[in-house]
C-alpha cells in the first residue's frame, strides 16, 4: 500500500474544466450575429458585413461580428456627441453613481465575463477569473471615486467631448475598462472599437450598460477591423483618440491626427528588460519569469521578454528556468489547471515561429520543454533563447509570444546600458535583495513602470504608459485622468502692461521717444551668433537674417540656422549631463540666472523699447515678469514631487516625475523676452536639456539672454539657441529621433507639421498652447508647463516576508 506522500508524487492531474454553458447560451441567445451598439440600441451594420470570431484553442466559430464602416462610425460619433453635454452636466456625483453601478454589475456577472473572455481570447480561465475581471471592476470603482472628486480636484478642467478608443486583443475587457472608466468619469462620451479577434466581452459590456440604464449615446461600441479604427481616428467630430496596440499603427495615428487638434494617448509596444542581480532570490526570480513572459502566452505589451542576468548566476538561472518550464501545463484554456493557453490567431503564431527561427539562424540557442503542444488550435510552447547578442533581432523586436531571451552583464552600469538598449520604454523588472541598488537602477531605466522583485502588477491607482516608442500618455491614476480633460476656456486677460505689451508692441508711435526719453538704437553691424553647447557658434550655412524694429528699420542681424545647426544643437543637448544633477542645484542656477537678468535690467528694457516700440513702463514690466518667472521655476525645480499611490497590495508604489530628455521648443512670436523664458525654462527646471528656436520677429532678445546664461553657471548644452526661419528649422527638430519632446507655439499649419513629423519616434508634443495665452498672467507659468515637461515613472516596491 503506497503512502500518501508517494501518491502525491505519482498521481496525475485530471481535467478541471470551467463550465462554459452560460457563455455559450448567451452567444446563442444574443447572436450568433452581433451588431453595433449605438445610441443605447443594437444596430445592424450599414453595409451588412459580418466576419467570424473563433475560439483560438480549437478553431471553432463562436459567432459573427459586424464589420463597421464609415457610416456606422458617423452614427456612433453623432450619438456620442448628442449625449455628451447632458453627461457632462450630470456632475461628478451623478457620473460616480453610474460607474459604481457598472462595477457592481461586473462583479455580479464576473464568471460569465471571465468565461467569455477565455473562449474568445484563448487565455487560461485562471487569469481571466482571478486577474482580469477583478481589475476591470477595480478600475470602475476607482474612477467612480474620481468622478465624485472631479469638481474639487479638477475644478479648472472640462471634458474634451467625444473620445474615440481603440483597444487590442490581449486584454479585451481590461483594456476597455482602462479606456472607458476615466473617459466617463471626466464627463466624456465614448466610441470604442474592440479588437476584431476579441469583441464578445465588449458586446456583453454594452448589454450591461443597458442593464444599468446608462444614458443612450454615452457608450457606443462599433466592431470591425483596422478600417473601422481608421474611420474613428479620422473622424472630424472626435476630440480624443486613445489607442493601445502596435508601434507601427501608433505612428499612423500620430500622422493622421496631426494638426486636427485631437488629443491622443498611445500605449504601444515593448521589449521590457528583466534584470537579475547576483544577490537575487533565484526561486522568486523563476516564478517572476513565469509571470513576466508566460502570463497570457507572452501576449503582453510589457512582458519581461529580455532577461538580463549577472554572469555569475546566469547559468544557474537558465537551469532552473528549464526545469520550471518542464512543469508548465499548456492546453485547453477553460481547464483551471492550465498555465498557458492558446495564441490568438494563425497570423500571430506564424510571426512567433518566424522570429524564433531567425534568432536560431543568428546563433541563439533555442530551448523548449520536452512535452508537445496540443494539436488542435493555435499553441506555441514556452521558449528560452540563450547565447543571444544584444543586437540580435529577437533581442530588439517585440515577439508578442511566450519567448524570452537571456543575456548577461557584469556591472550595474552595463545592466542599465543593456536595459536601455531598445527603442521601447514601457516597463522593466529589477530583482535584487539590495533596496538601495534596486532604487538606483530603477531611476536610471527609461521606462514608464519599474517593478522591483515583482512583475506585471497593475492597479487603477497607478498610471501606466511608456517612454520612447512605447508611446505617451498614461492610463490609470490622476495622470490618466489628465488625458481626458482640458483647461476651461478662459477669457483673455490683459497683461500687467495692458495694451502696452499687446501683439502690436504696445503704445507705439512714429518716434522713438518714450516716457524715459529716446531709446538707444542697437548697432546694425553686429550679427548675433547661435548658442550651441555653451558657446557662440557661427551658422553652418554662412547666412544671416536682418532684424527690423517696430518701424521697419534695421536693428541688427542674426544667424540663419539650418538643418546641420539643428543637429549640432541636438547633439550638444544629448551630451549635457543636466538630468543627473540634483533639483537643488538646478534651482540654484536658475535663481542665479534671475539675479543676473535683474542686474542687466536696464539693457534689456532699452532693447525692448528700441525693437518693439513699447513704452518704458511696459518694458520694465516685461523684464520684471521675466525675472519673476526665472525665480518661479527655480522654486518649482525641487518641488515638482511625485506621489505614493494607494494600490491595494503590500507594496509602496512610487510615482516619480522624470524629465523627457532632449526638448525642442519653437518659442512664441511674442512677448519678446518673456515668451522665450516662459517656454524654455520650465523644461530646464525639471532636468531636460533644450534646443530653442527664438522668435523670428524678436530674436535679439533671446540672443541677448545667452549672455546671462554664460555668467550663470548653466552647464554647456543645457540650453541651446537657434535663430533663423522657423519653416527651415522646425521640420528637422520635429523629425529628429534624438528629440524626446517638442513644444510649438506657432501657426496651425506648423502645429500639424510638428505632430505629423513627430511620428518618426513618437516624441511627445505640445502644440497650440500659445494661442490666446496671457503670458503675463497665471496661465503663463506653472503646473501645465511642468506636466508637459515631465513624464511619470511608477516604481512598485513590495514589502513584508
Amino acid at each position: 500500500m503506497p503512502k500518501i506522500a508517494e501518491l502525491f508524487e505519482t498521481m496525475e492531474y485530471g481535467p478541471a474544466s470551467e463550465a462554459a454553458d452560460e457563455a455559450r447560451a448567451w452567444i446563442a441567445a444574443r447572436g450568433p450575429r452581433f451588431g453595433h451598439y449605438i445610441g443605447g440600441a443594437w444596430r445592424e451594420p450599414a453595409h451588412g458585413e459580418f466576419f467570424a470570431t473563433l475560439d483560438p484553442s480549437n478553431e471553432a466559430q463562436l459567432g459573427e461580428i459586424a464589420r463597421g464602416c464609415t457610416v456606422d462610425v458617423d452614427r456612433a460619433v453623432a450619438a456620442a456627441r448628442a449625449a455628451q453635454a447632458a453627461w457632462g452636466d450630470l456632475g461628478g456625483h451623478g457620473r460616480a453613481r453610474y460607474l459604481y453601478a457598472i462595477a457592481r454589475h461586473l462583479q455580479k456577472h464576473s464568471r460569465l465575463f471571465a468565461t467569455l473572455e477565455t473562449l474568445d481570447n484563448g487565455k487560461p480561465i485562471r487569469e481571466s477569473r482571478d486577474i482580469d475581471i477583478p481589475l476591470v471592476a477595480r478600475h470602475f470603482y476607482h474612477h467612480a471615486g474620481w468622478a465624485q472628486l472631479m469638481d474639487a480636484e479638477f475644478a479648472d478642467c472640462e471634458p474634451l467631448g467625444v473620445a474615440g478608443q481603440i483597444i487590442p486583443w490581449n486584454f479585451p475587457l481590461l483594456m476597455l475598462a482602462w479606456k472607458i472608466a476615466p473617459a466617463l468619469a471626466t464627463g466624456n462620451t465614448v466610441v470604442l472599437k474592440p479588437a476584431e479577434f476579441t469583441s464578445l466581452t465588449a458586446l456583453r459590456f454594452a448589454e450591461l450598460c443597458r442593464e444599468i440604464d446608462l444614458p443612450p449615446g454615452v457608450v457606443n461600441i462599433v466592431t470591425g477591423d483596422g478600417r473601422t479604427g481608421a474611420a474613428i481616428v479620422a473622424h472630424p467630430d472626435v476630440d480624443k483618440i486613445a489607442f493601445t496596440g502596435s508601434t507601427e499603427v501608433g505612428r499612423i495615428i500620430r500622422e493622421t491626427t496631426a494638426g486636427t487638434g485631437k488629443k491622443i494617448s498611445l500605449e504601444l509596444g515593448g521589449k521590457s528588460p528583466f534584470l537579475v542581480f547576483d544577490d537575487a532570490d533565484l526561486d522568486s526570480v523563476v516564478e517572476g519569469v513565469v509571470d513576466a513572459i508566460w502570463f497570457n502566452q507572452g501576449q503582453v505589451c510589457c512582458a519581461g521578454s529580455r532577461i538580463l542576468a549577472h554572469e555569475g548566476i546566469a547559468d544557474a538561472l537558465a537551469d532552473r528556468l528549464r526545469a520550471r518550464m518542464e512543469t508548465l501545463r499548456m492546453g485547453a484554456p477553460l481547464d483551471k489547471g492550465v498555465d498557458i493557453g492558446a495564441i490568438i490567431a494563425p497570423v500571430q503564431l506564424k510571426k512567433i515561429e518566424s522570429l524564433v527561427e531567425e534568432g536560431r539562424e543568428e546563433g541563439a540557442t533555442v530551448w523548449q520543454p520536452s512535452w508537445s503542444v496540443p494539436r488542435d488550435g493555435w499553441f506555441y510552447p514556452p521558449t528560452l533563447c540563450t547565447d543571444v547578442s544584444p543586437a540580435a533581432k529577437i533581442a530588439q523586436v517585440e515577439i508578442f509570444g511566450p519567448v524570452v531571451v537571456q543575456m548577461t552583464f557584469r556591472t550595474p552600469a552595463e545592466a542599465v546600458a543593456l536595459a536601455n538598449n531598445t527603442r521601447y520604454g514601457l516597463a522593466a523588472s529589477v530583482w535584487t535583495e539590495n533596496v538601495n541598488l534596486a532604487l538606483d537602477i530603477a531611476s536610471q531605466i527609461k521606462a514608464g513602470t519599474v517593478w522591483i522583485n515583482c512583475t506585471n502588477v497593475f492597479d487603477a491607482a497607478s498610471g501606466f504608459g511608456g517612454y520612447r516608442e512605447s508611446g505617451f500618455g498614461r492610463e490609470g491614476g490622476r495622470e490618466g485622468l489628465r488625458e481626458y480633460v482640458r483647461r476651461r476656456a478662459e477669457a483673455a486677460e490683459p497683461g500687467p502692461g495692458g495694451d502696452a505689451v499687446s501683439s502690436e508692441g504696445g503704445d507705439r508711435g512714429d518716434s522713438d521717444e518714450g516716457a524715459a526719453g529716446p531709446a538707444p538704437r542697437p548697432a546694425v553691424d553686429r550679427t548675433a551668433k547661435l548658442y550651441i553647447g555653451g558657446r557662440q557658434a557661427r551658422p553652418d550655412g554662412g547666412y544671416s537674417l536682418k532684424v527690423l524694429d517696430h518701424q521697419g528699420r534695421a536693428a541688427g542681424e542674426v544667424a540663419r540656422g539650418n538643418r546641420k545647426d539643428a543637429r549640432n544643437a541636438v547633439e550638444a543637448a544629448l551630451a549635457a549631463s543636466w538630468a543627473g544633477t540634483t533639483a537643488h542645484l538646478r534651482a540654484q542656477i536658475l535663481y542665479y540666472a534671475g539675479e543676473n537678468l535683474d542686474a542687466r535690467r536696464a539693457a534689456f528694457e532699452d532693447r525692448l523699447r528700441a525693437l518693439t516700440g513699447c513704452d518704458a513702463e511696459a518694458a520694465r514690466r516685461e523684464v520684471e515678469a521675466s525675472v519673476r518667472r526665472l525665480f518661479s521655476y527655480a522654486a518649482w525645480a525641487d518641488k515638482w514631487d511625485g506621489a505614493v499611490h494607494r494600490t491595494p497590495f503590500r507594496n509602496v508604489t512610487l510615482a516619480m516625475p522624470e524629465p523627457l530628455g532632449v526638448m525642442a521648443v519653437i518659442c512664441p512670436p511674442e512677448p519678446a523676452l518673456l515668451g522665450f523664458i516662459s517656454s524654455v525654462v520650465p523644461s530646464v527646471a525639471l532636468g531636460n536639456s533644450v534646443v530653442a528656436v527664438a522668435s523670428e520677429r524678436w530674436p535679439l532678445l533671446a540672443t541677448d539672454f545667452y549672455q546671462v546664461l554664460e555668467t550663470s553657471d548653466v552647464p554647456p548644452g543645457v540650453i541651446n539657441l537657434l535663430t533663423g526661419l522657423e519653416e527651415e528649422l522646425r521640420p528637422t527638430l520635429a523629425g529628429h529621433d534624438a528629440v524626446d519632446g517638442m513644444w510649438y507655439f506657432g501657426t496651425e499649419e506648423g502645429a500639424a507639421d510638428v505632430e505629423r513629423r513627430s511620428a518618426s519616434n513618437l516624441k511627445r508634443t505640445w502644440v497650440g498652447a500659445g494661442e490666446g495665452r496671457d503670458w503675463f498672467g497665471p496661465r503663463g507659468e506653472g503646473r501645465e508647463f511642468l506636466r508637459h515637461a515631465s513624464q511619470i515613472k511608477n516604481i512598485w516596491v513590495p514589502y513584508g516576508e
